[in-house]
């Protein structure tokens, strides 16, 4: 008994090598893809002068969050050019946004398959589950014996860890969309499609965007993991600090990485209801549109979640309000 063990390492790595020996032409045309979206987007970033890319931000600060936000992003994005790190940050921006929008597209459909499906919803739980708790080193491993040394491996593992948030609140925000509203659609005779655009999609929004806020966090907190894999960036750096014990550097490079974190964390945080941040750009517009429109707005809205979300839903959503309004005065028969 004392010589008894189960070699599961042994038995991925041989799922490993097969992968590796089988479908190599796969992971060739996946390195490719990653490595043209990584670098294509690095060069947008570094082409333009770094004071384009700081009004772009500010400006993007100030129309979905504020102005505060806007001169905050500035002077942290000035504290980054001042500290000569403007190409690192850059390239560890694009690693980060790639990531997340490939975690982001695979997140969003699965949450909403595993919100309307309890059978895909009891299979991804232990997978999400397993995901989220293997220690992100580990990803490394396969991906570095797939592609090789570089910026891919880290990429690959990035959207693997940062998968698992995205799908986990893509399905809370669509099953806690009201019943009563969807079975209203319903009674409409609105599709299954027509219900999940016009109703559940705006109703989660907020709940699907903390979703992208932490898919891109975490994304981010790999930067340096993608670093020991090879990824140019800040993370590079930490790991040349963390290497040569250089304090100054080591410093200087987590703080850029704060910085970009604090703005992305602003900006996908405020996406989740535009324009009700009273001194965003949205903000301003919506309530000098307010007046014009009257009170009309409180008159016709039966629930104040409904309501919120009215200029952005379509024909079914609105339907959908009516017969909870005709409810409460009796005229459903």
């Amino acid at each position: 008994m004392d010589d008894f063990r189960i070699p599961v390492g042994t038995w991925i790595e041989s799922g490993v090598d097969w992968i590796k020996d089988n479908l190599d032409g796969l992971l060739d045309v996946i390195s490719f893809v990653m490595s043209f979206l990584v670098d294509g987007l690095t060069r947008m970033l570094l082409t333009p002068h770094f004071a384009v890319i700081i009004v772009i931000a500010a400006l993007i600060a100030w129309v979905v969050r504020s102005w505060q936000l806007a001169i905050g992003t500035v002077v942290s994005f000035g504290l980054i050019v001042a500290m000569d790190l403007w190409v690192p940050a850059m390239q560890t921006l694009a690693l980060v946004l790639v990531a997340a929008v490939i975690a982001v597209l695979i997140a969003v459909p699965l949450g909403i398959w595993s919100a309307r499906n309890a059978t895909v919803r009891a299979v991804l739980k232990p997978v999400l589950d397993f995901m989220q708790t293997m220690p992100a080193f580990v990803y490394l491993i396969p991906a570095i014996v797939f592609f090789g040394i570089g910026v891919v491996p880290g990429l690959v593992a990035t959207v693997i860890f940062a998968l698992p948030p995205g799908v986990r609140l893509t399905e809370l925000g669509i099953r806690g969309v009201d019943s009563e509203t969807v079975e209203a659609g319903h009674a409409f005779g609105a599709k299954p499609g027509q219900i999940l655009r016009g109703i559940q999609l705006p109703l989660a929004m907020p709940t699907i965007m903390a979703g992208v806020n932490q898919v891109i966090m975490l994304a981010l907190s790999m930067a340096v993991i993608a670093g020991m894999a090879g990824a140019d960036g800040l993370g590079k750096m930490v790991v040349e600090a963390i290497s040569t014990i250089n304090i100054p550097k080591g410093v200087e490079a987590g703080l850029g990485v704060v910085l970009i974190a604090v703005f992305l964390d602003r900006v996908t945080a405020a996406l989740g209801a535009p324009g009700e941040n009273r001194s965003s750009l949205l903000g301003m517009l919506a309530r000098r549109r307010t007046p014009r429109d009257g009170g009309g707005v409180t008159a016709s809205a039966p629930a104040p979640e409904v309501t919120a979300q009215q200029d952005a839903a379509d024909e079914a959503e609105r339907a959908a309000t009516s017969p909870r309004r005709n409810a409460v005065g009796g005229g459903v028969h």
